[in-house]
């Protein structure tokens, strides 16, 4: 490639002063030597060479490569008095041409005479100046040359090089490279010649220097491996031990280290074999050079040999362990030679590899290793003993870092876990665990290592679980009872030991308790009288003392262990008692109370089978059941506690074959345990109450003697007003929590009575406690009934007839006629009142639907026989009310008995508020009085909430109800009329209008003390009376409905909410160290829920203008599921229809609507939070919160179900709206929302859904209006969520549910499509949805049906072609203000991002529910917000273009949607770009998405194509480029044509035009060039290599003609693609030619060093860059070249006293770094700074990575200075790891970011 023979650029203009300095280059880049520049027979020498070379651009077959030679060889021979040979360069290059292996062995025969001529002509001294060009073609050769040959160029070697001597230290390394193939066999002809020339060229230099060349090979060249391993097998000596091998290796042991690392990491089997045989040989492990190698090559040497043993190959291993054990042959010997010289490296070396594992491999590995080390007995045990503690930490550590994805190394962590030997394992373990427990340190590592090991690798081992986890649990349960519990620090390290003991436990058998197993050596069973640790200790050869404790003779584990748990927790429970105060002590202390019990009652349980056999044990019942029943009196120890040691001491007294033995039905333990338990009934913990009343029943049936009852009636005795009131409160929930089956009556009959006496007391505290206990928890009225009834009929009370005037009324009355037992019959009567108050509508249905017959007490029936002479058929309604009541109510005592009966009447002022509610409720006082008491109550109930006096509010609010009743009623005859005319079904509206009730004034205060007695929190336990008193009288306010029923509604809302929130509060999961507090209970939810169910329909029943259906049986349910007063409702509330409306219609419904949306908001949280886990992490504590989940829940349900059936489209869209505002809350639960299973649960079918949604964003939608009848329920919900919910609710369908609803849906589509004339964002939302479900129909056998398959493709080809049009609607401004628009102009985005905000007024396109009513003006809901065009486009690039050819089939249909997505959405978006690559991403993902559809082949090329071709492609950034790499890489796959098209476009001939801009012309075809370039490097690897020949000529073409600097970088640029891009060996051909160049450019700038701002200085950083990319790939066929350019031995690092740098760089860097500085300060390039002589991370990568231009050769200079010492300590240090990331970053930077 003769430059003589390429024109000139520089003359084309011979104005120019001077020449540039690329056409100074002589043609090969060496000017004539001086001694023959006047020669005119010089040159004619020259001449005669020129013409030769030039004949050689003719050569086309081997024939003319040997005329050629023959040609040049006869030139040469005519002048041999010159001793230099003219234009060496080219022939240099010629001649390793010649000698390219495809070549037939003449011309290889041929070139080798003309070098053997060459270097005769030369001499030493000529051939050591031009060392580089003539090795170039030579040292390559060999490898290849033929048998024939190859003696020939050993010849050569001999002669000519060896002479040389010293001269060849620069060339070391490459010349070994040459020769080592020669020894590929041993038995070939020339391998003993191969073998003396190496030996003879050790001993050029010195034999240190040779071998350290040998360890450079080995570490950068794995083909070279094998051949350097042979030759050192036969020239390394054998070292001993203590022997210096430096003078013989060199100093760096390092990096002798390093080499044989590299080889026994090496993918042949043969080279590891050999390496392992030369480390046995020469480098033993006990040898001096690995002792004093640093630790860091030490651990590289073990990381590497240990490796090995992956491979699975037996030589292999036997040749590491012979290595690691050493050479003798007695086992005894071995184990100490490896435990003294290998074991702390190897454990050190795994140890650090599993602590940080390198990215280089799997974090698995060292594991592996270690494994497949535990196959030799002596290497693994040894090693197991130190190293399997930190191995499993590692792993530990690892896993829960989660940077793996786990299953390899979980896997691995079980096989390592089966693989070691259990008893090191477990003697590592305990010895972890005692230290942890001897540390007094909190940490407890150890413990907690066990419990990992147990939980994540633990399978089913019978030797682990049998043998090791008993002794381990006996050895620390018995360091346990050694702790002394005075000391605070005691308790957090017992708590962690205690978890590991219940996780060993668990995993032990049954039986495996029952004997101790053998100590190894020693056969006899063990000694009687050998503690359990001590034992420990032994068994596992723990040298250190154990901690001394009380002996305990027994050998069998169970009776140990139990004698240690009771003695410890009898410890714990002192320690508790003698507590300080301290709170953090208190609970630790308490923790391990609550631990061990709990250990005690697994270890009870799993020896509960075996019950045969005397269990002997050491331990005093007595002591340890006194210790803990006072312990547990403390008022601080939690329920878990208590639960745990009530469930133990049970088992222990069932568990008959214990001595001592132990009874646990004593008075004296039962009344403790009774006391502790009614403790934990009171309200503050309802969590616990269904445990508590569980286990309350379980003692009572253990105990023969009514011990329960008598310690709850003592309980009740109590003077004290607060205990009494817990004492009833806790019988109370106890009484409503036991069953009738249990016979609570029977049972509980003392202390019912007991507490019924609370009412008599004069205490109002006292008389509520008895009141709430009546309305919460009495369960039935029967239980109390028969009785008091008994009592109360008592012959000797005797009365007769009188009247009495009572607020001007006169009523009939009794007067008793003598005394009699006053205080008995006061409290059996205000006790029957109290049951009559509160019982309300369930009370009465009771006592009226139940015939006294039914009464078990004879005694009672004879006694009402004689009163009633309706008996036997009358009910008790009928005996309360006839007989007793009316007698109650008018009774008077005489005036003379006055005094003596003045307890009576004490207590009848008490009652003056029952009985006047009963007269009340008769209606028999009159309005005027009425109306002032009704503000008189209203006052008084304001007064007493906001006093927090609750005694009085009970009776005013019945009282209130009845005043209220009264005054609306205007007589008792139309008030039976009315019911019966509502049982009827007969609405009020159809009534006449004289029969409406008169307008009832709504008293100003009422509904603010409603809402204020709702909600205080001080009047909790009066809730249910509040509501009762709502549900039974708001129904009665007729006109005034509205202003009662919405702020009433907005409180239960708020109730719910607030009650809700304590209920996921007490059920929160973490440490339960203290008792949960939660006054929330299942009733207050039921309550809540009647109430908000009741007050909701009645917003709505008044706009509907009927009563909603299924009213009756709905209030009949609810007064069946909670007593009370309810009862009214049926009848008060059903008999009321809504009269006309006064307010405007609109706004009314609006209110209405919001009472319903509200109340479905709350319903919702609710069915959505109150779901009972399934995965088993409740336990027994949490029962109740079970009962309160459940029945909530189902109550939700219900009320749910029942809005819906009433009000079903106003309530599907509530509950859209609430999963619109959970979706925005929270955007992971769009898909796991419980909305989906309720909407299910309310509707039908799946078709009812999606026809009432469909229909729900028809009414919403512009154009679709008219097609349906249905109005808008939710104004302030968009037809847009309501595609949202129904795409995610479509996503859940199955394939014949989506059958289903395909017509409704495909009908809304259709409709859609016909009203659209633009894009909306209807549209959109619509072929989401039409995706969806299209995707689920295509997966059935439907889509055979033509029909459907016609209308899928059609509706879904429209859908996507409207939706392509989103971004022309944006340009257009349909739907954004053009403001707007010019605003985001403005602020420099190209497209603007219009959300669905609507402008103020004009919100006719913002989304359907425009049409009806405005949205609020603060954030509209839409889920919507943002740039939807970009919304569009990432949908069609993520789902639409996916799915075209599933739905569309059609292959014209897909093209002709495509061509409308580009022309729509890609072409605009090219459109005027100075980036053309710099897209959206959205616009990119289209592409790609389509560029896989092969069809679409026609739409995509053409834009993808003008990008590329585009002359400001290369303006756009790196990041740009890069993901344009797939669509160029399908354009020129697609298109056969691209590529030679291409090739065609990069001309090297200069244009014939005369007016063409040659600097223009130049610039096109670097960009060309640039652009094949990208080509190349968008495709895999290998890719073009059927091109490959093709694109190298074009790129030799352009080197020879085009000599701008600005073509030659593109040119380098495009030959650093290619290797990253094609297989080393693929480019052997080019080699010549791409050395010749780099050689020629460096040697140019030794000679005339460019000036500062020449445009050479991007040519020459071209080059460097190609060198620098050679330099870190390190191929194979460049090492024999590298040292031309950089000094690639141990010189780089460790230079000699008389040394003088060969290489280019180091010669540049002398030359350019002796430069002046410039005159303008020019900063120092990046290279400067960004690379330091070892790279951060272990891995090579471009030291001029971030260099994009340079002002002046001085940038280059660190460059040059660094070049071979940055490649030598890369090499050193990276194990051969290329950065490829940085690489092909580097390319697509120079590609995209170089202009």
């Amino acid at each position: 490639m003769s430059a003589a023979s390429s024109p000139r650029v520089g003359s084309a203009d011979p104005g120019k002063r001077g020449s540039p300095w690329y056409a100074l280059r002589g043609g090969d880049g060496t000017s004539t030597p001086p001694a023959y520049a006047s020669d005119p027979k010089y040159k004619k020498y020259t001449q005669q060479v020129e013409k030769c070379l030039n004949s050689f651009e003719s050569v086309h077959e081997w024939a003319d490569f040997i005329a050629f030679l023959k040609q040049l060889l006869k030139t040469l021979q005519s002048y041999q008095q010159f001793k230099e040979i003219p234009r060496k360069l080219v022939v240099a290059k010629r001649l390793s041409q010649c000698l390219n292996p495809a070549l037939p062995n003449g011309v290889h025969q041929r070139a080798l005479d003309v070098y053997a001529h060459v270097f005769a002509v030369l001499g030493s001294e000529g051939l050591q100046r031009d060392l580089a060009l003539w090795s170039s073609g030579l040292f390559p050769f060999f490898e290849y040359a033929s048998t024939a040959v190859k003696p020939t160029v050993l010849n050569l070697f001999d002669t000519h090089y060896l002479p040389l001597q010293a001269g060849l230290r620069p060339v070391m390394k490459s010349f070994i490279l040459a020769l080592l193939p020669g020894l590929e066999e041993e038995t070939g002809e020339y391998f003993e010649k191969v073998m003396g020339l190496l030996d003879r060229l050790a001993g050029t230099i010195s034999q240190s220097f040779f071998f350290q060349n040998i360890w450079l090979v080995m570490l950068t060249t794995p083909p070279a491996r094998g051949t350097a391993l042979t030759y050192l097998s036969k020239r390394l000596p054998p070292f001993k031990a203590e022997e210096d091998i430096t003078p013989i290796v060199g100093d760096d042991i390092g990096l002798m280290i390093r080499a044989f690392s590299a080889a026994l990491e090496d993918d042949d089997l043969l080279v590891r074999r050999a390496a392992l045989d030369i480390l046995l040989q020469s480098l033993r492990i006990d040898g001096v050079a690995v002792k004093k190698a640093q630790a860091d090559d030490r651990a590289i040497l073990m990381r590497a040999a240990t490796s090995v043993v992956l491979r699975r190959d037996l030589a292999l291993n036997r040749r590491l362990y012979a290595w690691l054990l050493g050479p003798s042959e007695s086992s005894q010997a071995q184990v100490e030679y490896y435990k003294a010289h290998s074991l702390e490296l190897l454990r050190s070396t795994l140890g650090d590899e599993m602590a940080h594992p390198s990215s280089e491999y799997s974090q698995s590995r060292p594991f592996k290793i270690f494994i497949s080390l535990l196959d030799k007995y002596e290497i693994g045990l040894p090693l197991t003993e130190v190293l399997v503690y930190d191995a499993f930490k590692s792993l530990r550590e690892l896993l829960q870092s989660g940077t793996d994805n786990g299953d390899d190394l979980s896997m691995t962590g079980s096989t390592l876990y089966e693989a070691v030997e259990p008893h090191a394992l477990w003697s590592r373990l305990l010895r972890a665990i005692v230290a942890d427990l001897t540390s007094r340190q909190a940490r407890s590592e150890g413990c907690a290592m066990v419990q990992y090991l147990l939980g994540t690798f633990h399978g089913h081992d019978e030797e682990i679980e049998t043998i090791h986890l008993p002794v381990v649990f006996s050895a620390v349960t018995g360091i346990l009872t050694t702790f002394s519990w005075s000391d605070p620090s005691s308790f957090p390290i017992a708590s962690n030991a205690l978890h590991l003991l219940r996780a060993l436990l668990e995993k032990i058998p049954t039986g495996a308790l029952n004997a101790r197993p053998v100590v190894p050596g020693q056969a006899q069973s063990p000694a009687m009288n050998e503690d359990a640790v001590e034992f420990a200790y032994k068994f596992y050869g723990i040298e250190s003392e154990p901690p001394s404790r009380r002996r305990n003779p027994s050998n069998i584990p169970f009776n140990v262990a139990f004698s240690d748990l009771v003695a410890l927790s009898s410890s714990v429970a002192n320690a508790l008692l003698s507590g300080r105060g301290d709170s953090g002590l208190s609970r630790s202390q308490r923790d391990v109370l609550l631990l061990t019990l709990s250990l005690l009652d697994l270890l009870l349980s799993r020896q509960e089978e075996d019950t045969d056999t005397v269990v002997s044990v050491d331990w005093d019942p007595g002591s340890w059941l006194s210790t803990l029943l006072n312990c547990l009196d403390q008022t601080n120890v939690a329920f878990v506690t208590v639960d745990r040691f009530i469930t133990v001491a049970i088992k222990l007294h069932h568990k008959e074959e214990l001595r001592p033995g132990f009874k646990l039905d004593k008075r004296a333990y039962i009344v403790p345990l009774v006391s502790v338990l009614l403790r934990y009934l009171r309200p503050t913990y309802s969590a616990y109450h269904m445990r508590a009343v569980n286990l309350i029943w379980a003692l009572e049936r253990m105990s023969r003697q009514p011990h329960v009852e008598a310690v709850i009636s003592r309980s009740l005795s109590t003077r004290q007003p607060s205990e009494l009131q817990d004492a009833c409160e806790a019988f109370g929930v106890l009484w409503r929590l036991t069953e009738d089956s249990m016979l609570p009556g029977v049972h509980l009959k003392v202390p019912m009575m007991t507490l019924l006496e609370t009412l008599r007391s004069d205490d109002p505290k006292l008389r509520r406690i008895g009141e709430t206990w009546m309305r919460c928890s009495l369960k039935s009225y029967l239980r109390v009934l028969d009785p008091i009834l008994f009592d109360l009929f008592d012959p000797a009370i005797r009365y007769s007839p009188s009247t009495t005037e009572l607020k001007g009324k006169q009523l009939q009355g009794f007067v008793y006629e003598r005394s009699f037992d006053q205080r008995y019959v006061n409290y059996l009567l205000e006790t029957l009142l109290s049951v009559v108050k509160f019982g309300g509508q369930g009370f009465s249905k009771v006592a009226r639907n139940t015939p006294i017959s039914r009464s078990l007490y004879s005694s009672l029936l004879q006694r009402l026989q004689t009163v009633s002479a309706t008996f036997p058929d009358a009910t008790y309604m009928d005996i309360i009310v006839s007989q007793l009541l009316m007698r109650l109510l008018q009774s008077e005592p005489k005036p003379s008995l006055l005094p003596t009966m003045q307890p009576f009447h004490i207590v009848s002022q008490n009652l003056a508020v029952d009985l006047l509610q009963a007269l009340i409720a008769r209606g028999e006082v009159d309005l005027i009085t009425l109306q002032s008491l009704e503000s008189a109550v209203v006052q008084k109930l304001y007064f007493c909430v906001h006093t927090g006096r609750l005694d009085l509010q009970n009776k005013l609010l019945h009282l209130l109800h009845s005043v209220i009743t009264a005054s609306i009623s205007s007589a008792e005859g139309r008030m039976t009329a009315q019911v019966e005319r509502a049982a009827d079904g007969i609405s009020l509206q159809d009534a006449p209008s004289s029969s409406r009730r008169e307008l009832h004034a709504v008293h100003p205060l009422l509904v603010q003390t409603l809402v204020d007695g709702i909600s205080m929190s001080s009047n909790r336990s009066l809730l249910q009376h509040w509501l009762d008193f709502i549900m039974m009288t708001v129904p009665q306010f007729k006109e005034s409905l509205r202003a009662v029923v919405i702020p009433l509604s907005d409180c239960i809302c708020r109730q719910l909410r607030l009650a809700l929130g304590e209920i996921l509060d007490a059920s929160a999961e973490g440490p339960r160290g203290d008792d949960i507090v939660s006054y929330t209970t299942d009733a207050d939810f039921l309550m809540l829920l009647t109430t908000l169910e009741r007050l909701t329909l009645l917003s709505m029943t008044r706009v509907a203008g009927e009563q909603p259906p299924e009213e009756d049986t709905q209030v009949d349910r609810s007064a069946q599921e909670s007593g009370g007063l309810l009862g009214y409702v049926s009848n008060v509330f059903s008999s009321d229809g809504p009269t006309s409306t006064i307010e405007e219609p609109g706004l009314a419904r609006s209110s209405d609507h919001r009472c319903l949306h509200n109340a479905v908001r709350v319903l919702y949280a609710m069915w959505d939070k109150l779901v009972i886990p399934q995965d088993g992490r409740w336990g027994s504590q949490e029962e109740s919160l079970s009962l309160i989940y459940g029945r909530a829940r189902t109550r939700t349900k219900r009320v749910l179900e029942h809005l819906f059936r009433a009000h079903s489209s106003e309530v599907l869209e509530a509950v859209v709206d609430c999963w619109h505002d959970q979706a925005l809350a929270r955007a992971d639960s769009v898909e796991t929302s419980s909305a989906y299973d309720l909407v299910d649960v309310l509707t039908a079918s799946a078709q009812n859904a999606v026809h009432m949604l469909c229909e729900s964003i028809s009414c919403r939608t512009p154009g679709l209006l008219e097609r349906t009848k249905k109005t808008i329920a939710l104004a302030d919900l968009s037809d847009m969520t309501l595609f949202d919910f129904l795409e995610q609710y479509m996503k859940r369908l199955e394939g014949p549910l989506a059958l289903q609803v395909w017509n409704r849906f495909l009908q809304l589509a259709k409709d859609l499509l016909a009203s659209l004339r633009e894009f909306r964002p209807q549209a959109f939302a619509a072929l989401k949805c039409f995706t969806v479900l299209a995707d689920k129909v295509s997966q059935t056998t439907a889509l055979d049906d033509r029909r459907l398959r016609k209308d899928l493709q059609e509706t879904y080809g429209k859908l996507l072609d409207i939706c392509v049009l989103s971004g022309r609607s944006v340009e257009s401004g349909s739907w954004i203000r053009r403001s707007q628009r010019e605003a985001l102009l403005t602020n420099g985005r190209e497209s603007p991002s219009p959300t669905l905000r609507a402008p103020e007024g004009k919100l006719e396109e913002k989304n359907a529910s425009s049409t009806s009513l405005p949205l609020p003006s603060d954030a509209p809901k839409s889920s919507y917000a943002g740039d939807l065009a970009q919304q569009v486009n990432s949908y069609i690039a993520s789902d639409a273009l996916p799915s075209l050819r599933k739905f569309l089939v059609d292959s014209d249909k897909i093209l002709a949607a495509c061509n409308q997505i580009v022309y729509n959405i890609v072409n605009p978006a090219l459109k005027g770009k100075s980036r053309p690559l710099d897209l959206d991403d959205e616009i990119i993902a289209i592409i790609r998405e389509m560029t896989k559809i092969s069809v679409a082949v026609k739409a995509w090329r053409t834009p993808v194509a003008e990008s590329l071709n585009d002359n400001r492609c290369f303006n756009s950034t790196a990041e740009a480029g890069e993901k344009w790499l797939p669509m160029i890489k399908s354009l020129f796959d697609t298109d056969k044509t691209a590529l030679p098209e291409l090739l065609g476009k990069i001309t090297t001939v200069p244009s014939a035009n005369i007016f063409t801009n040659r600097e223009y012309e130049m610039l096109l075809r670097s960009l060309n060039l640039r652009r094949l370039s990208y080509v190349i490097l968008s495709a895999e690897k290998n890719h073009f290599l059927a091109q490959l020949p093709s694109i190298q000529e074009k790129l030799v073409d352009t080197l020879r003609n085009v000599s701008a600097p600005i073509v030659q970088s593109e040119v380098y640029l495009c030959v650093r693609v290619l290797l990253c891009r094609l297989s080393p060996h693929n480019l052997s051909s080019f080699w010549p030619v791409i050395l010749t160049e780099l050689y020629r450019i460096f040697e140019q700038i030794l000679d005339s060093i460019p000036g500062d701002g020449s445009e050479e200085l991007g040519l020459i950083l071209s080059a460097c860059k190609l060198l620098d990319l050679l330099l870190v790939l390190q191929t194979e066929e460049f090492q024999i070249h590298q040292w031309i350019f950089i000094t690639d031995t141990v010189d780089a690092v460790y230079r000699p006293d008389d040394w003088s740098p060969e290489a280019l760089m180091d010669r540049l860097a002398e030359v350019v770094g002796a430069l002046p500085a410039g005159e303008t300060s020019v900063p120092r390039s990046a290279a400067q700074v960004q690379t330091p002589a070892v790279p951060s991370k272990p891995m090579r990568r471009p030291l001029l990575q971030s260099l994009r231009q340079i002002d002046s050769i001085r940038d280059l200079v660190p460059f040059f200075s660094t070049a071979s010492i940055s490649s030598y300590e890369s090499v050193y240090h990276s194990g051969g790891l290329v950065d490829w990331q940085a690489v092909e970053k580097a390319l697509l930077e120079d590609l995209f970011e170089g202009r």
